[in-house]
């Protein structure tokens, strides 16, 4: 993908929820909830203050983050569904936790 977003904006993947609820259930797609989670794909530069000095962006690509349910404009791009929103949009990003990094 060659895009490249502006300002404070970012570029995000939805991942996919399971497809198997914790019993072991099957949800079909069409009972499915859209993913609020994704992965950083493209981050702009960052914004402006009030006096033209660059704010960076606290992300960066490869970061898991959590979103609003209709936060991001879905745009498609070489057949590919990504969102493109502000960072102030983004609620956090996920953290891997020591012990899963020692297991793995």
């Amino acid at each position: 993908m060659k895009f490249r977003p502006l300002h404070d904006r970012v570029v995000v993947k939805r991942i996919d929820p399971d497809a198997k609820s914790a019993g072991g259930i099957i949800i079909p797609d069409t009972a499915q909830e859209k993913p609020s989670q994704g992965e950083v794909i493209a981050v702009g530069p960052g914004g402006r203050d009030e006096s033209g000095k660059l704010i960076p962006i606290d992300l960066k690509v490869g970061d898991r983050v959590l979103f609003g349910k209709w936060s991001g404009t879905e745009v498609k791009l070489d057949s590919v569904d990504y969102l493109i929103m502000k960072e102030s949009d983004i609620m956090g990003a996920l953290q891997e936790t020591v012990a899963k990094k020692k297991a793995a």
